[in-house]
């Protein structure tokens, strides 16, 4: 009858031991579970533009982009400030400064000014925002090339600057600078008339503000009327 006994007490335990693991492990993923889908810190996220609006004169230098951004996780995230920098250009390439928040991609004269303001990204929600920015001082005049840009974004839950979004702008786009109007920002290549319509605008403006024609462009400019040259030098 002892072993017997044993044998019924042990095998008791062994259910209770299993009893408990399983318990357990309900337990932990239920937390889990809540945590992740309630309470779990995401980020923002965003898309490359596909386009772009500009002007580049003495007195300004404005872009404005649409951007969707998305928040990856269940917690709102409150934007306090954003600013656009040229991580590849010399320190003379300051960054340009969030200074509106319009309602449309194209400017327009009667559209109300909205000054930049912090706001909130719902949790696992996408947001469509135009962003207009500034450079903080006049004489800033884009070349005619590819710039690498990259959006960053100062977030409540976290200190300092964060990358949201690094692309490409292509600025050689740009082919009426003094007149603020909307770009494509795909990888097209202007026609030759293009292309020398915008080096000769840019070049007046660098001439306007005393800078003279950056290094090479006097040569990219004489290529370009080379009869097999169809498009820009990158």
């Amino acid at each position: 009858m002892v072993p017997l006994t044993v044998a019924a007490v042990q095998s008791a335990a062994s259910s209770l031991t299993g009893a408990g693991v399983v318990s357990t492990c309900a337990l932990v993923f239920t937390v889990a579970s809540f945590w992740w889908l309630n309470a779990r810190q995401g980020h923002l996220k965003a898309w490359e533009p596909h386009s772009f609006a500009a002007i580049v004169h003495g007195s300004a230098a404005r872009l404005r982009l649409p951007l969707v951004v998305h928040n990856t996780g269940p917690k709102p995230i409150v934007v306090q400030d954003l600013l656009l920098t040229f991580p590849d250009e010399p320190a003379s390439h300051l960054p340009l400064l969030w200074v509106s928040s319009p309602s449309c991609l194209q400017p327009g004269t009667d559209e109300e000014a909205k000054l930049p303001a912090g706001f909130v990204v719902g949790g696992r929600e996408a947001q469509q925002l135009f962003l207009e920015f500034e450079a903080p001082f006049s004489g800033f005049v884009p070349e005619a090339r590819d710039y690498k840009v990259q959006i960053q974004v100062r977030v409540g839950h976290r200190k300092g600057w964060r990358p949201l979004l690094t692309f490409t702008l292509r600025a050689a786009n740009i082919i009426e600078p003094d007149r603020y109007t909307v770009y494509n920002n795909a990888p097209l290549e202007l026609t030759k008339e293009d292309q020398k319509r915008a080096d000769a605008a840019l070049l007046e403006l660098l001439d306007q503000e005393g800078y003279g024609a950056p290094p090479g462009e006097g040569k990219k400019r004489d290529s370009s009327h080379d009869d097999g040259d169809t498009g820009t030098d990158r």
